[in-house]
């Protein structure tokens, strides 16, 4: 069991690894090695996350997510597998984190008095200054 945080958990079951060539430099090992890790989560039939939850996660993941429902994540910045594995599964988990935070309503707020005063005050200033700069008119 992979503990998101107090709410969301996830089963080992649910998850896809898929262990591959990294790219890169690496030397001999680079092409005998399968470090890179490739995690698949099919967030469309996972029952472990609410409506609201799988809706803000395919917002986040962008294109990691295919048009089946499932997140790609691609992980090739160590140079071992198993820390490979843990960067993606701690990508994931911080991805599924962010989702799960619902986003404060907006409370819409009128300015002031005094501001709209100031707000006021500051287009005089400028539109008399703009109009001081006008073509000079010889007076008869």
């Amino acid at each position: 069991m992979i503990y998101v945080n107090d709410r969301i958990s996830l089963s080992e079951t649910e998850l896809r690894w898929h262990f591959v060539r990294a790219s890169g430099p690496g030397g001999q090992n680079v092409n005998k090695v399968s470090s890179a890790v490739e995690l698949r989560f099919d967030v469309t039939h996972t029952h472990r996350l609410t409506a609201e939850v799988k809706a803000r996660l395919r917002r986040l993941a962008g294109s990691r997510m295919t048009s089946d429902g499932i997140l790609v994540i691609q992980a090739q910045r160590f140079r071992s597998q198993a820390r490979n594995r843990d960067d993606a599964l701690q990508r994931l988990i911080d991805l599924i984190q962010a989702a799960s935070i619902s986003p404060k309503a907006r409370k819409p707020t009128a300015p002031s008095k005094a501001a709209k005063k100031r707000r006021l005050e500051a287009k005089k200033i400028r539109a008399t200054t703009k109009q001081l700069r006008g073509a000079v008119r010889e007076f008869d």
